[in-house]
């Protein structure tokens, strides 16, 4: 592994080798919920890496999150560089590999992992998004796309969706996007107990470990 890691959340399985997943984090921050998925993806195989967009802060209220992505908004560039550094740093775990590097975003990560997936369309091969949208430009991406959405969203519409879907389509990418009945945004996160849906969190779970089992090639 090498010696110098960026600041971030780091998890690695006991066989030491496995494909890499960048995991973008919500508003939230790096927080528990979020180490907890990246221990859960090494546990299934997977060399996993969360970069801290947000450098040691961590928001529990969505006032606190609002304040902190907005900063985050702010400082894009910053922000992109993050991440970029942390695509270098997984990539240098993972090794010589022609799979290419999966992204999992959540919320305000989806936009970053969809911003990434276009500047740098030779390290990024799949992109598992968590009710998040945007992006404008898919033609230089090489990655196969995964959504799981909520049926009710406050912060993205089924058209946003819809439309994010026909923009990738219109790319030629592959693209499965997937609406789950009778949820709200942040349905995956446990810690979030009033949004929390652990039958579609399970089964977006599963979905997504097929889905990163599958060939892919940057």
């Amino acid at each position: 592994m090498p010696a110098i890691q960026p600041e971030g959340y780091l998890a690695v399985p006991p066989s030491g080798t496995g494909d890499g997943v960048l995991v973008l984090h919500a508003w939230w921050g790096l927080n528990d919920t979020i180490k907890a998925i990246c221990t859960r993806l090494s546990d299934a195989g997977f060399i996993t890496f969360a970069p801290d967009l947000y450098h040691g802060k961590v928001a529990k209220t969505i006032p606190e999150a609002e304040a902190l992505g907005s900063a985050l908004d702010a400082n894009y560039a910053q922000a992109q560089a993050d991440i970029v550094e942390g695509v270098e740093f997984l990539s240098k775990c993972v090794g010589e590999s022609d799979r290419g590097l999966a992204v999992l975003a959540f919320s305000l990560g989806a936009y970053y992992a969809l911003q990434l997936a276009e500047a740098v369309p030779e390290k990024i091969s799949s992109v598992i998004l968590f009710y998040g949208t945007g992006g404008d430009s898919f033609s230089n991406s090489r990655a196969a796309y995964l959504g799981h959405f909520a049926e009710h969203d406050q912060f993205d519409s089924r058209e946003s969706v819809d439309a994010l879907e026909e923009g990738l389509r219109a790319a030629g990418r592959p693209v499965t996007f997937y609406h789950y009945p009778g949820t709200e945004h942040w349905f995956f996160e446990p810690d979030r107990p009033n949004e929390f849906n652990q039958e579609a969190a399970e089964l977006a779970w599963d979905r997504t470990i097929e889905f990163l089992q599958r060939p892919r090639t940057a």
